[in-house]
């Protein structure tokens, strides 16, 4: 199955090249369509014979020929011969890069199957990530950003979004996202958030100050990651010199940061691309190399090692790297191309150094000839293809993953003196093995060296040092559990852990709870008195997401027994039978609307615990100079609030039922009471047709009274409590009595104390009795 796939990718990819003298002698144009006709249906073997043959006849090599040749045996697999062949074709005429496109795929191929296992899959480039603003690389490094992204996925914790490092001065956005400060002010084209893509907002407590850092997160960042938090701000240091050109004082900060943190890849990448800038390709490489060992199959890695190594004019090297950069990812054209230009390169070479003046023929290609060399190319494959697991890793399902293979030292799959071969499937140990003969120049003997493995060539690097690591788990960061310590995640208002902790435009963070409560009676930031007008306008309260997820991950005991304690507040706070919320202020009535403007801290507090509770309920009773407020009230239910910048609100209730307080009390400033429900008694028979009656009698009256008022005065009324209700044709149907009673109540000129006689009956008789005494008095009153 794997042959037939790989002969249709091959078919797809088939080029045809020119032929030199298409009409010279030997040569046989049905022949020729034959050999044609057998690449494209996968028999490249006869392809072969068939070229091979033509070739032969020929007095001259013909360049077209060769190249056809060539390809036709690297599609075969053939890839020793298939250099004879490409050798052939530049002996005519210099090779062209693109020319080597199908030899580059092979071998590549080859490596991605032999090394990395038949279930590896190459990665695909997507499209290019935002280059960030602690990027220092340049060229074909931020081509794999993406790449490099993908590996990381999911961020880790403690990272930021944008520069995906380690949170430095960390701030906190208004949507309770945070990132590094450095990061939100020096990307201009910013606009939304990274996490949650909503509109970010810069709430600026100071005209003259922008982002503030988040205090809580910075000091634990700084704790618990100190040596990384140190290092990356060096890092930082030298990205800022590196931009003003000042390059030995920013190689100075990035050898300190890497001292710190000698296992960041991204650090070490960004060093080698500073020492390439100035022309250290010594010291570049070896910081490749370290990158290769942290991430063995990164792509990114193996390419700024390339880099390195061409600059240091070593081809050989760059590219072995660059072949196993395009097997990690098959699709990177970029790097495949420079793969295919160093192999012409290499090519074109031979001949350039051996000063060979007249072509040879191919069939004395594959023969002794003193002034060809033999073969560098596979043998330099050999030493710098992944070795044991090195590259690849030893994964249960890789051919690498024996107990050999994990030994990075182990030399098992390389050929022993005799050219026998251990049981490896290693590419680099098969090509090597076989007897190919290509005219490239092989290094001296002195220099045998030179292609040995990159541990014995290169100094140790500070990324292998025995320094301790940052504990990590699955590839993140994990706090150290000795700098643990709950008493730092502590609310400075409750000094209790944090609750749905918020961040203010300032820095500083607090329990939602007591923020609010805070608000409520001044608008400046309890810590450092701040200006928190527009953030209290906005009332954008929400958690500061990474805050809550440290203290879900490392402290979820302690934050199960706070949830607990407050979901117990919140409970009692719920119970309306057990204490009630009492709003100490006006006569309030079943039924009938009662706007309320809410600027007194308790009521802010009391307001919104209604809310929150869902209960959306409180009780409104009048004052009393001895008890505080009236043994009798009116429950309200919310029905919209409306919140202005200083933190005054106007709330919208309506009145629910009555009730009878029990018993006076307090919580947290406001007034509570423990209460009972009032409700009509009900009558039947002779005593319900007379309350009938009654209820007809005084409806008409109230009618008349309300329509012989003038007109300005009737629509004051309207306009406040909207029309008299309608008669109800069951006056008992609702506990509190006929809705009209209480509309008519609460528009009749009548004092408080009046009207709090009426509203304790429970009598409706006694009600409306009341009721026409007060419709008779107003009546003979009025000014005819």
């Amino acid at each position: 199955m794997e042959t037939s796939v790989q002969s249709s990718a091959h078919s797809e990819h088939f080029q045809q090249h020119e032929l030199s003298n298409p009409s010279a002698p030997g040569l046989c144009p049905e022949m020729l369509e034959v050999a044609e006709e057998a690449c494209r249906a996968g028999d490249f073997d006869l392809a072969v014979e068939i070229y091979s043959s033509q070739l032969t006849e020929l007095r001259q090599p013909d360049r077209g020929l060769c190249l056809r040749k060539a390809d036709a045996l690297t599609k075969g697999g053939r890839i020793p011969e298939a250099l004879d062949s490409y050798r052939a074709a530049a002996q005519v005429r210099r090779l062209r890069p693109e020319e080597l496109g199908l030899l580059v795929e092979s071998i590549t191929r080859a490596v991605r199957l032999k090394e990395l296992g038949e279930g590896w899959k190459p990665k695909t480039a997507g499209s290019n990530s935002s280059s960030s603003s602690s990027s220092g690389c340049s060229g074909g490094c931020n081509d794999l950003e993406e790449e490099e992204h993908q590996q990381q996925q999911p961020l880790d914790l403690f990272s930021c979004h944008i520069c995906r490092c380690l949170l430095v001065d960390p701030t906190t956005l208004e949507c309770g996202h945070t990132f590094c400060k450095r990061c939100l002010e020096e990307d201009p084209a910013l606009k939304q958030c990274k996490s949650c893509c909503l509109k970010m907002k810069v709430t600026k407590v100071d005209p003259s100050s922008g982002f503030r850092l988040n205090v809580v997160l910075s000091g634990l960042l700084e704790k618990w990651f100190e040596a990384e938090s140190k290092s990356r701000r060096c890092w930082m240091e030298g990205e800022s010199l590196w931009k003003k050109q000042e390059l030995s004082s920013a190689l100075e900060k990035y050898n300190k940061a890497v001292e710190l943190a000698p296992s960041t890849s991204k650090l070490l990448a960004q060093r080698a691309e500073l020492h390439m800038d100035m022309k250290n390709f010594s010291q570049a490489i070896q910081d490749g190399d370290s990158m290769c060992r942290l991430q063995p199959t990164s792509a990114k890695a193996h390419y700024i090692k390339a880099k390195a190594i061409r600059g240091a004019n070593r081809r050989e090297e760059a590219l072995q790297e660059l072949l196993y950069c395009v097997a990690l990812k098959s699709d990177w054209a970029s790097v495949k191309m420079e793969a295919q230009k160093v192999l012409c390169e290499m090519f074109s070479s031979v001949f350039e150094d051996d000063g060979l003046d007249t072509p040879l023929h191919p069939l004395q290609a594959t023969g002794p000839n003193p002034r060809i060399k033999p073969l560098a190319l596979l043998d330099s494959l050999h030493s710098s293809l992944p070795r044991d697991g090195a590259r690849a890793g030893c994964s249960k399902d890789s051919p690498l993953s024996s107990s050999k293979a994990c030994d990075v030292g182990s030399s098992s799959s390389f050929p022993k003196p005799d050219g026998s071969l251990e049981d490896s499937k290693s590419l680099a140990a098969v090509l090597s093995s076989l007897p190919v003969t290509a005219g490239l120049k092989r290094k001296s003997p002195g220099d045998a060296n030179a292609f040995g493995p990159p541990s014995k060539l290169l100094k140790q690097d500070p990324a292998c040092s025995s320094q301790t690591p940052v504990p990590v788990s699955n590839g993140r960061r994990e706090v150290p559990s000795q700098l643990l310590d709950s008493s730092d995640m502590e609310c400075s208002l409750c000094m209790r852990l944090f609750y749905e902790p918020v961040t203010t435009p300032c820095g500083h963070t607090f329990c939602l709870k007591c923020l609010e409560r805070c608000l409520d009676h001044n608008p400046n930031c309890p810590l450092c008195k701040e200006n928190l007008a527009e953030y209290l306008a906005t009332r954008g309260y929400n958690k500061t997401f990474l805050m809550e997820e440290v203290l879900q991950r490392y402290l979820s005991e302690e934050l199960e027994e706070r949830r607990k304690v407050h979901e117990e507040e919140m409970k009692e706070l719920s119970n309306l039978n057990l204490e009630v919320p009492i709003f100490v202020c006006t006569m309030a009535f079943p039924t009938i609307p009662c706007p309320l403007h809410v600027f007194e801290p308790r009521y802010r507090l009391m307001i919104r615990r209604a809310m929150e509770t869902g209960t959306k309920q409180f009780g409104m009773c009048i004052s009393d100079e001895l008890k505080g407020f009236a043994d009798f009230g009116c429950m309200l239910e919310v029905r919209d609030v409306k919140f202005f910048p200083d933190g005054r609100s106007v709330v919208d209730t309506i009145g629910v039922s009555r009730f009878k307080v029990l018993s006076h009390g307090q919580r947290d400033g406001y007034n509570t009471a423990k209460i009972e429900y009032l409700e009509d008694k009900k009558v039947e028979g002779e005593e319900l047709t007379e309350l009938l009656k009654l209820h007809d009698s005084v409806y008409d009256q109230a009618t008349a009274w309300f329509t012989s008022l003038k007109d300005n005065m009737k629509s004051q009324i309207l306009s406040h409590f909207g029309h008299l209700p309608s008669k109800d044709p069951d006056p008992q149907g609702n506990p509190s009595g006929p809705a009209w009673c209480w509309w008519l109540l609460a528009v009749l000129p009548l004092e408080s104390r009046a009207q709090l006689t009426i509203l304790a009956m429970t009598s409706l008789k006694d009600r409306l009795i009341a009721i026409r005494r007060v419709l008779i008095f107003v009546t003979r009153k009025r000014p005819r």
